[in-house]
């Protein structure tokens, strides 16, 4: 199909029927409408649906050209949501959830302290503004932006890695949003951790992606879920983790606070699809435990802590030789 001349038709903002539940997505997905991408809008929803995706963000490099070229492409199984990766000279960021044909300026840099105008646009159009890989191994794609105005940070990017998702521009990635995030969640305002492909190649897609509690299939539910760190980031749709935190007879989930009232926690951990992996155990003192998968890479692992000891806890999913196969959003106590 050239999408140059083919009738514009933009994909639909909800997918009918589909209620709360969590959904796997790929915010991040490049056509051969940018620098760098092979392959074609149905190419790329082909691929997404043979990765077990409920929705994906289409988001070439600085243009929308490619927003029309999905409407006949989503579809009772795949959500499209419109976005836009603007490359700027000190750092590249997403914005998702923009109106169909909307660009944002992307031909500035940390100096010029223009950044916050552009977010502003994509919070007005009812979007999020998610930095995008920031230590990318080159030198425009190194985020050089504070965190201030951005809705989430992309930990883990799968653009650069070689054989397994996951490489030491990532680990960096994650080290810093960790170190970051008990002074962002004692201030009240933290960002929640995504992860996505940069798909530009075949296979690329889903590898990682982005698992969300939405209240329906929608753009509008997909990106408050995300917002709202109601996620965590899986290496691809064979991985399957739950989490929840209980304290007397409350509960919570990931992206959520639980009120303890100084009773004790209990934290339970439920994953499969990582043989012989670990998963460990991350609050606000680092890593403070850690305990072996199976062969077969099921498990249900419980541990306990407290509001005091804890000011919040989150997990990481390793493979045997380091590799990330999942890792979380945390839940809060108090």
């Amino acid at each position: 199909m050239d999408h140059g001349t083919a009738e514009r038709r933009f994909p639909p903002e909800r997918v009918p029927g589909r209620g709360r539940g969590w959904y796997r997505g790929d915010c991040h997905v490049h056509s051969e409408l940018s620098h760098g991408g092979e392959l074609t809008p149905e190419q790329l929803a082909a691929g997404a649906r043979a990765a077990g995706l409920d929705f994906i963000a289409t988001t070439e490099h600085n243009t929308s050209d490619a927003h029309g070229a999905w409407g006949t492409l989503a579809g009772d199984d795949l959500l499209v949501i419109i976005g836009q990766e603007a490359t700027s000279h000190t750092g590249h960021w997403l914005a998702l959830g923009i109106r169909p044909g909307q660009v944002i300026d992307w031909r500035y840099r940390v100096r010029d302290g223009v950044i916050e105008r552009h977010l502003d646009q994509v919070h007005q159009a009812g979007g999020i503004c998610v930095a995008a890989h920031p230590h990318a191994p080159y030198p425009s794609g190194v985020f050089m932006y504070p965190y201030d105005g951005f809705d989430a940070v992309e930990v883990w990017n799968g653009l650069w890695t070689s054989s397994l998702p996951w490489n030491a521009d990532n680990e960096s990635a994650l080290a810093e949003w960790g170190r970051n995030l008990t002074c962002d969640i004692h201030g009240g305002r933290w960002r929640p951790a995504a992860g996505n492909s940069d798909t530009h190649l075949e296979g690329q897609i889903g590898t990682p992606h982005t698992v969300v509690l939405a209240e329906e299939l929608s753009t509008e539910a997909v990106l408050a879920g995300i917002r709202a760190g109601r996620s965590w980031i899986a290496e691809s749709a064979t991985v399957a983790l739950s989490f929840e935190v209980s304290a007397g007879d409350r509960s919570a989930g990931i992206g959520e606070r639980l009120e303890t009232s100084g009773a004790p926690a209990v934290v339970r951990v439920d994953v499969r699809g990582v043989p012989s992996g670990a998963v460990s155990f991350h609050t606000d003192r680092g890593k403070v435990h850690r305990e072996a998968l199976p062969d077969d890479g099921s498990g249900s692992l419980e541990w306990r802590t407290s509001a005091e000891e804890s000011a919040f806890v989150r997990i990481e999913v390793r493979h045997p030789g380091g590799e990330m196969a999942a890792l979380t959003n945390p839940i809060i106590l108090t």
